[in-house]
């Protein structure tokens, strides 16, 4: 059996605060880039770019003698596992950088920043289901309440279900697809000798590979050529996947102290942040449904972080 990693909440929480500032600006790049860049093909280019940019320390961690997946100590039985977790996380990541790029593009930049702030909810969910860490019934009534405003926004306000917003469903995946990936992710961080760079390198390439293949049936293909030599399009491309893959790195070290569920109530804020530059770089308009949903979220998933930081009475 590997060693587990000793757990330090102080930095696994300064580490997903981080990523709020990471996730507050990455809708603003994505929907930044040239118009008529598509979502398929500008998913595949980040995802590209990201796959470059871990290769350094990839390289660094293998000089030092950081293995971690190739890790002769590593038994068969183990390293099995890793490369499942690598293959069917990669396809879940590739598959939700796709319809992250299209939510922000079709649902608009707050929207899908604030669906995204439903990630404690299917988070916790699956901590329940498969790691048996239940919630009380305050922190249930909570999610509700978080689950409330997000139908208030999918609805524009009406509260009629005749009134719900297809794209916003949509972008609600985002955050479903992200769990179920760092959960299986998480287990395999803190059981395993395999860094967190390892991880994004070899879920980046499954990405990228399950991206290829999308893009060149639904797409154009002349596109993958094409765009490389679009420099306004890659300036955006190539800074989304810098974004994204600090953030990745950034959260996979956080999430090896803190759980997945309180690391991702941390990031909350960050559709205030997007909201803001949305309007003032975007020109997109700040509805009174937005703000009172994000008011509501925030409420409801701070009040969870509260709760599930309080001390455990037996």
């Amino acid at each position: 059996m590997g060693e587990r990693i000793a757990s330090r909440p102080g930095l696994g929480i300064s580490l997903a605060g981080f990523c709020l500032l990471l996730l507050g600006i990455m809708p603003i790049i994505a929907n930044g880039r040239p118009a008529g860049s598509g979502a398929l093909v500008f998913a595949f280019w980040l995802s590209l770019w990201q796959l470059l940019f871990s290769l350094p320390l990839l390289i660094r961690e293998w000089r030092s003698g950081e293995r971690g997946l190739f890790s002769a100590s590593l038994p068969p039985s183990r390293r099995t596992k890793v490369l499942a977790v690598t293959l069917s996380t990669g396809a879940l990541f590739g598959l939700s950088t796709w319809i992250y790029v299209l939510a922000l593009e079709k649902a608009g930049s707050v929207n899908t920043a604030i669906a995204i702030q439903a990630y404690p909810l299917f988070a916790a969910a699956l901590e329940a289901v498969f790691l048996g860490r239940r919630k009380s019934l305050v922190e249930l009534g909570f999610m509700l309440l978080v689950l409330a405003a997000l139908y208030y926004l999918a609805t524009r306000g009406t509260w009629r279900a005749e009134g719900l917003s297809g794209w916003f469903v949509l972008a609600l995946a985002v955050p479903a697809l992200w769990s179920v990936a760092h959960i299986i992710i998480r287990e395999a961080l803190v059981s395993t000798p395999i860094t967190p760079n390892q991880v994004t390198v070899s879920r980046l390439v499954v990405s990228v590979g399950v991206l290829l293949p999308l893009l060149l049936a639904f797409g154009d293909s002349d596109m993958i050529v094409g765009r490389l030599f679009d420099y306004p399009f890659q300036f955006f491309a190539l800074a989304m996947g810098l974004a994204y893959y600090v953030e990745l790195i950034v959260w996979f070290n956080a999430v090896r102290h803190i759980d997945v569920s309180v690391a991702s109530s941390i990031t909350v804020p960050a559709p205030a942040l997007t909201m803001v530059l949305a309007a003032l770089l975007l020109g997109e308009a700040v509805t009174g449904a937005q703000i009172i949903a994000l008011a509501v979220v925030f409420l409801g998933l701070f009040s969870l972080l509260f709760v599930g930081m309080r001390p455990q009475t037996a």
